[in-house]
């Protein structure tokens, strides 16, 4: 079993910075990436943010170059979102999710909410 735990979600200011952190525990057995999605609303599809490869290469989606970055040791199942510039449109259930050789496992999101 492959436990995710996301924190870092919380009540954003428009503008604002946040850090999301992600660590994954248990039985982790040939690893392959780790990275981020996020839902702005239930029923929605989960969007792509950014990956971590085994070898420290970093994948970002178009719509997050610039304002968002990832980073941590993928080796201590550990990685970050920084979230610059904050916008209302930030304001999604964002998800870690790491790959191993028994597939891909997701955590249970933490929320961010954009507001003044």
């Amino acid at each position: 079993q492959v436990l995710v735990v996301e924190s870092g979600g919380g009540l954003v200011q428009p503008r604002g910075s946040l850090r999301l952190s992600c660590t994954a525990s248990g039985r982790i057995v040939d690893l392959g990436g780790m990275g981020w999605h996020r839902q702005t609303a239930p029923g929605r599809e989960r969007v792509w943010i950014a990956e971590i490869d085994v070898k420290g290469r970093t994948f970002m989606a178009d719509f997050a170059k610039g304002r968002f970055t990832i980073s941590g040791d993928i080796y201590k199942t550990t990685i970050y979102l920084d979230i610059n510039d904050v916008k209302a449109e930030d304001s999604a259930l964002y998800y870690c999710y790491i790959d191993t050789i028994q597939g891909r496992a997701w955590g249970q999101g933490t929320r961010v909410t954009v507001s003044s």
